[in-house]
């Protein structure tokens, strides 16, 4: 075996961290909303909140979708546009869609309540093994893992394994070593141990390890590894210019709701395009003319930045002057009042506060 795939832990190890991170998790976890529910629904939709995204944006969030779908069936009947309107600003908009496809298989197959079968539960559209377990976990009391990147790096420490846990061999033996060291006996609180542990005290770069439960196990401490374990990936970020138009029709102006297949799916958005050149008004020009409109881009309105995934967007936004009814799917002239009850990407959300009357 190699040296950085350290042996299968022992299962006295183990009943040692069930017993110090549950103990400690009990003593001191935050006061989080879906921690005072064991309704399976509340739980999956924290789980899917909080994916990619950190907890205290979610508070709020969390709240205000379930006041509007307080149960499964009650998201199931939604609209996509409605669902889509609660999700605005959280980002990563395929959750959102997911979820609400994913009510709906639960309604239709499973009597409105989320699987407790694993595989049931990886059936449904955007849950995945991680997902599972944390549901399964925490609302069944079913003994498996929960492995969201603050657990992986927990256990890559526990256990001083020193690969890139995304890849190939070290991510199996992570996995190996959750499911073993999962307790039988109160998993759901041990997975959100492991959780909080990852997110409060072993956290990415220097661990607080002066106050951690379960420092006299770690191995990546013992070595004095622990600020090396897992190694830092490095993020690759591509540089985008893009370009959008103001167009105004009285007290309307254009929009264009971005398909299924791209980023931002379903939301409605001012006319926008990437563009690789020194002339954003060209390119707004184009972008409206494959609209079958006829377009005179203006003035400047103003410039933003923003980030989307791997993209660091640098955007043009143009008032743009413009004739005919446009051509294309999706696109329409929406009133100024109507804007507020679309669900619109916060780039654009800021676009339209900009404008008179917005």
């Amino acid at each position: 075996m190699r040296d950085d795939v350290p042996a299968s832990p022992a299962p006295e190890r183990c009943r040692r961290l069930q017993a110090l991170l549950v103990d400690w998790f009990d003593a001191g976890q935050r006061g989080l909303p879906w921690r005072r529910t064991s309704d399976p629904y509340r739980i999956w939709l924290s789980e899917v909140m909080l994916q990619q995204t950190q907890v205290e944006r979610v508070i709020d969030y969390y709240e205000r979708f379930l006041l509007q779908f307080p149960t499964i069936e009650a998201l199931a009947a939604a609209s996509l546009d409605d669902v889509l309107k609660l999700w605005e600003g959280l980002g990563y908009y395929s959750r959102a869609r997911n979820l609400l496809a994913a009510a709906r298989i639960i309604c239709e197959r499973h009597g409105g309540r989320f699987p407790s079968d694993s595989e049931a539960a990886r059936a449904l559209p955007g849950v995945g093994e991680y997902t599972s377990g944390a549901v399964l976990s925490i609302a069944y009391g079913v003994p498996l893992p929960a492995l969201d990147a603050n657990a992986v790096r927990v256990f890559a420490r526990l256990f001083g394994v020193k690969g890139d846990p995304a890849r190939g061999e070290t991510r199996r033996r992570l996995r190996e070593i959750a499911r073993a060291t999962v307790p039988d006996d109160r998993p759901g609180d041990f997975n959100q141990a492991v959780m909080e542990l990852g997110a409060t005290v072993c956290i990415a770069g220097r661990p607080d390890c002066l106050v951690c439960p379960v420092v006299e196990t770690c191995a990546a401490r013992a070595a004095g590894l622990e600020t090396e374990i897992p190694p830092r990936r490095r993020s690759s970020t591509s540089a985008v210019t893009e370009v959008a138009a103001v167009a105004r029709d009285g007290d309307c102006v254009l929009l264009m709701q971005r398909p299924h297949d791209s980023y931002w799916p379903g939301l409605w958005v001012f006319p926008s395009a990437d563009f690789d050149g020194p002339n954003p008004g060209e390119a707004v020009e184009a972008l409206l003319h494959q609209a079958g409109l006829e377009a005179e881009a203006g003035h400047t309105l103003l410039e933003l930045s923003y980030g989307i995934m791997d993209r660091r967007v640098e955007l043009t936004v143009l008032c743009t002057e413009v004739g005919g009814e446009p051509t294309a799917e999706r696109w329409r002239w929406v009133a100024l009042a109507e804007i507020e009850d679309l669900a619109m990407p916060s780039p654009h959300r800021t676009i339209a506060q900009a404008l008179p009357g917005g």
